[in-house]
């Protein structure tokens, strides 16, 4: 049975509208940069505001809690919904990229609103996703005086550097992480048109390939033709890791076909890809080859070189190298192992050396395990009612591409419990990149769809939450 509130409740949120996006800009226009030491203070800055905000807003146990070499995680919660009701811990994460200024239209941290979109570094990712929650816990309450379920809140301060401390904190204060169904919100929707629901991520392998021939830099000229060049020997090692499209052509895997075929109804079209990616005029997407899209961005592993000890215009010479190597960062599918796509690399790599060059292979960096989830049971048809009754449809299930620590991280601590991972970002967010932005209709469609979820979870109680 539906809360009788919720139509009015909905209703004050959307008349709120205004408000709420003030509040998120106000937090937009602190620069909380995690991977810079010199943005700190601002991280706690704005740690200490939410803190504050969440007071105000009628919630308890408001804390910003510290560890020590750890920037800090807010908590809060409001559990007076009873012991019969669940209680339902929503994520998300306060800290931001850095930014590169010169390439963005506006100021980074002065959020601008262009049209439908809201231009600043962390709009979508992921300010604008656990402020919807703010959105619709505070319509609950102006409306009703309280929630139809218990809410726990932890807003992350490092997720944007890994959630290097996360488990740490989960194991200093495991009493701010105890819930019934959780909430993550920092994921993508299919389109500004079509919720999305996400149950996949691709997990992450950092590689370092090194080539050795010389003692020592030699005169190309001199030697050139009788001596291995080290640069041309990387390059064709890293080529032997892709087919002709310049996709991972080891360590495949094989997708069930009744989630090939579904894969194709996803919306990823030409367009969709061209525009959110910033293909340029005359240059195409890679050719799909009888694959859905879907499944190449979220079920298969890819390659990226991120970094080279190449030659480059500052520091050419006409010599033959000593040494050459490439850092290649490894998106796994989800159900694949680091170990093991690790192993097929290396075979493949260090397997008769062109020019018979000394060939090394090591891991280098993080590494981070995939997460792959089966949304099923009474909390997910929860979603679906809540997603139906706010965008028009059931949210699709999708797959996020890159790799997401904390997920995988909730997933082995708390797999038990349902794990509704959402958010607010589109194929035109540009997370991370110049100009990130969030549609603001997107949000609006979050703050009711979060008014739903909170009622629809607590009518299922809590014993009723898991099935």
């Amino acid at each position: 049975m539906p809360h009788p509130a919720v139509p009015a409740t909905a209703a004050r949120a959307s008349a709120q509208m205004g408000e709420t996006l003030d509040l998120l800009a106000d937090y937009l226009a602190i620069p909380a940069i995690s991977c810079e030491a010199e943005h700190h203070a601002d991280v706690r800055l704005l740690a200490a505001r939410i803190r504050d905000d969440l007071e105000k807003l009628g919630l308890s146990a408001c804390e910003v809690l510290e560890l020590d070499g750890a920037l800090p995680i807010v908590v809060a919660e409001w559990m007076k919904a009873g012991a019969d009701k669940p209680t339902v811990l929503i994520y998300g994460h306060l800290d931001l990229q850095p930014v590169e200024i010169e390439h963005w239209n506006s100021d980074p941290h002065v959020p601008t609103r262009r049209g439908d979109r809201l231009y600043a570094r962390g709009s979508a990712d992921d300010m604008g996703g656990w402020v919807s929650h703010m959105g619709a816990i505070r319509a609950w309450l102006e409306e009703t005086g309280e929630l139809p379920c218990n809410v726990r809140l932890v807003i992350e301060g490092e997720e944007e550097i890994g959630s290097p401390n996360l488990e740490r904190f989960m194991d200093a204060y495991p009493k701010a992480f105890e819930a019934d169904v959780m909430v993550l919100t920092d994921c993508e929707n299919p389109s500004v048109d079509v919720p999305g629901l996400t149950v996949s991520l691709r997990g992450l392998l950092e590689v370092e390939l090194t080539c050795e021939a010389l003692g020592a830099d030699v005169h190309s000229g001199l030697w050139g033709g009788m001596v291995p060049d080290v640069s041309i020997a990387l390059i064709r090692l890293i080529a032997r890791l892709t087919d002709e499209d310049g996709r991972m052509a080891v360590g495949r895997v094989d997708v069930p076909q009744t989630w090939r075929k579904a894969a194709w109804d996803v919306p990823l079209d030409e367009a969709t890809i061209r525009d959110g990616a910033h293909i340029v005029e005359g240059v195409d997407p890679l050719p799909a080859r009888d694959i859905p899209p879907a499944e190449w961005l979220w079920r298969q592993p890819s390659i990226t070189v991120v970094a080279t000890t190449l030659p480059t215009a500052a520091n050419k010479k006409n010599a033959l190298r000593r040494t050459a190597s490439a850092t290649l960062s490894i998106r796994l599918a989800p159900d694949q192992s680091a170990e093991a796509m690790f192993a097929v690399v290396k075979e493949a790599l260090t397997a008769s050396p062109p020019a018979g060059v000394k060939v090394s292979v090591a891991q280098a960096g993080w590494a981070g395990e995939g997460w792959l989830y089966e949304p099923s049971g009474p909390a997910f048809d929860a979603v679906d009612r809540a997603y139906e009754a706010t965008w028009g449809t059931r949210p699709v299930q999708v797959g996020v591409g890159g790799s997401i620590p904390f997920v995988a991280l909730f997933g082995k601590r708390f797999g038990d419990l349902p794990l509704i991972l959402n958010g607010v970002m589109d194929p035109r967010t540009t997370a991370h990149g110049p100009n990130e932005s969030l549609h603001v209709g997107i949000f609006a469609k979050a703050v009711a769809a979060n008014v739903h979820l909170l009622a629809e979870l607590g009518a299922l109680g809590k014993t009723g939450v898991k099935g």
